[in-house]
């Protein structure tokens, strides 16, 4: 699997860091070392350092109840919304939502991607156009704490880390309360039915249904 059978590279201000990558969860632990590294580059006319290391365009909207942790990059018309948190370590790209009661941490949102409500999304990318419904959670620790693995055709690949929520690709849409477990990777237009917990790979353009049916979108 390589990172752009999952997202556009061009809808992300790391463009060109993400490129070295080859498993899209190996860009995980490298995220706060490419915050600072772009960081610094923005321009100072259009980002706005509004504490050591947190850049925010001067076009997003952030609530005044916002707790935004370093490093962090707030772009151009983003919205942050009442009672966000974000713990560290977060890409926000352009139009991006971070809804009421949202939490976020060490996590890239492509452009126009949108956690709107009452979500955690922790050690995870999510692609441009993609959404997550009210209540979803990426789950980013097993209960044993063992390293996490992605299942693919019944084969589990190791990835060596010990947290990694989700790889949520472009125009992926999650249903209400959906748990994304550790290692879950939804590829390019799944839409995942509410209440659902998924595990392993949902192969793209695919309908997870809450009973574990998958469906293939007709186009």
């Amino acid at each position: 699997m390589k990172i752009n059978d999952l997202f556009d590279l061009d809808q992300t201000l790391a463009k060109q860091y993400l490129n070295g990558f080859d498993e899209p969860w190996e860009i995980l632990p490298k995220i706060k070392e490419i915050i600072l590294k772009i960081g610094p580059t923005l321009s100072k006319d259009e980002y706005v350092e509004i504490k050591p290391q947190v850049w925010v365009h001067v076009s997003a909207k952030i609530a005044n109840t916002v707790e935004i942790n370093a490093p962090a990059i707030i772009d151009k018309n983003a919205e942050i919304r009442h009672g966000a948190y974000i713990r560290g370590s977060a890409l926000i790209g352009e139009s991006c939502v971070v809804g009421n009661s949202v939490e976020i941490k060490n996590a890239i949102f492509f452009n126009n991607a949108k956690a709107p409500h009452f979500n955690y999304v922790g050690d995870s990318i999510m692609g441009a156009n993609s959404h997550v419904g009210a209540g979803v959670i990426t789950s980013n620790v097993k209960n044993d704490k063992s390293l996490v693995t992605v299942l693919i055709t019944a084969k589990k690949i190791p990835t060596g880390l010990k947290k990694f929520g989700a790889m949520i690709g472009d125009n992926v849409e999650v249903g209400c309360n959906s748990v994304l477990n550790p290692g879950t990777v939804l590829m390019r237009g799944v839409r995942v039915y509410p209440l659902c917990s998924v595990r392993g790979l949902v192969e793209e353009d695919t309908i997870l249904k809450s009973n574990g049916q998958k469906v293939k979108i007709r186009k």
